[in-house]
């Protein structure tokens, strides 16, 4: 049975390999580690691995990680699931970076609620990059509007765009996906300062994401093992 330490290197080997591959520094790219649904023993053994950037799904659930772990030095907390508005002041208040920002209205209750004596909330606009109607994020058309209003917010950095494209199995289709939010994200780039962030790229399609230009890339279960979700109530 492997260890979570043992399942890290290998993705960073992963990592590695692509970026050698296209020809990039593995400097350029940040590896998230999604912890959803799996224990604090598994974020601390990870952590313990040399991991620093875990990602959560589930406000509470993050938040109660977030709490019990905070006797950990220099973990960089991300939020990267939806987010409703009524749960705002929990990530403003807890997480270091809110992924999914697809509309002005949680772009401002996160920048009221951010509390003064934490550094800016940093975030990142989604994107619905396959226009799929399930999937939260705006359409490309709509990210520079989006993109000037959240700039001008107190206690909030921009930091760039983030995508969770629809499966694909054919690696040039991924590609050509990914090759979209990095044109975006070029753009987006040019247009205002300190962007340096494109969240893009899963274990299924790491390599596409990572040749197209990903900054950060998000893996769970090839790290923490496959996710065990309680089953519903009857």
């Amino acid at each position: 049975m492997t260890s979570i330490s043992q399942n890290l290197h290998s993705v960073e080997q992963r990592i590695a390999d692509i970026a050698k591959h296209c020809g990039r520094s593995t400097q350029e790219i940040t590896l998230l580690a999604v912890s959803k649904t799996k224990p604090e023993s598994n974020i601390a053994a990870a952590y313990a691995a040399g991991q620093r950037c875990f990602g959560e799904n589930y406000v509470q659930e993050g938040v109660g990680k977030i709490m019990s772990l905070s006797h950990l030095p220099g973990i960089d907390w991300h939020f990267i699931g939806p987010l409703q508005s009524n749960k705002s002041r929990l990530v403003a208040e807890n997480f270091a970076w809110c992924h999914t920002v697809d509309r002005l209205k949680l772009a401002q209750r996160l920048a009221d609620q951010r509390p003064d004596h934490l550094p800016p909330l940093n975030v990142l606009i989604q994107i619905n990059i396959s226009d799929e109607s399930s999937k939260a994020g705006i359409h490309e058309e709509a990210l520079f509007q989006l993109a000037t209003e959240i700039s001008q917010l107190p206690r909030l950095t921009l930091r760039g765009i983030m995508a969770i494209p629809a499966p694909e199995p054919d690696y040039t289709q991924q590609l050509a996906v990914c090759q979209r939010m990095a044109q975006l994200y070029q753009q987006l780039a040019q247009r205002f300062t300190g962007i340096d962030t494109l969240s893009l790229g899963m274990s299924d399609d790491l390599d596409a994401a990572i040749t197209a230009g990903s900054t950060l890339v998000r893996v769970g279960s090839a790290i923490f093992g496959a996710r065990h979700y309680p089953s519903p109530s009857v």
